[in-house]
């Protein structure tokens, strides 16, 4: 036996998840820097997200929400993740700077690999702004630490 202190902050197991199982992320404001960051980072410099218009707050590309939705779900796989196998990603409805943003979550695939000494799991993931709306729906097959 170890003597050392458990680790806090470790994500879900395979063993942890079943079918139905939900849970949602901490929240975030996207803010003008994120925009920009962004933009120069990526070189997605359409004008829609770069030029700035009077009056209005600037659309957020649908690529920078999933990232930060990816992000604001780190702590369900930290040290638990092996892979992500693939999703799809929908769209649902504009983002723009100052919305916050947070994920709800759905297992709706859970098997164990052939070898069985790790899972599969699919999540249906929510990306909603701080009034509900639903902005981004994806589907993302994680392959996780069996326990």
């Amino acid at each position: 036996m170890s003597d050392a202190p458990p680790t806090i902050g470790r994500g879900f197991t395979f063993a942890d998840l079943r079918v139905g199982f939900r849970f949602r992320t901490h929240r975030r404001t996207i803010l003008e820097a994120d925009l920009a960051a962004f933009a120069n980072l990526t070189w997605l410099t359409e004008e829609l997200f770069v030029v700035k218009k009077e009056h209005d707050r600037q659309l957020v590309p649908g690529a920078l929400v999933y990232s930060f939705a990816e992000g604001l779900l780190l702590a369900s796989m930290q040290d638990t993740g092996i892979a992500f196998l693939g999703a799809t990603i929908d769209v649902k409805g504009p983002t723009r700077v100052g919305d916050t943003i947070h994920v709800e979550c759905e297992v709706i695939e859970h098997r164990l690999t052939s070898k069985g000494d790790r899972g599969l799991v699919r999540f249906r993931n929510q990306v909603k702004k701080e009034d509900g709306e639903v902005v981004l729906e994806y589907n993302p097959l994680r392959l996780l630490k069996k326990e």
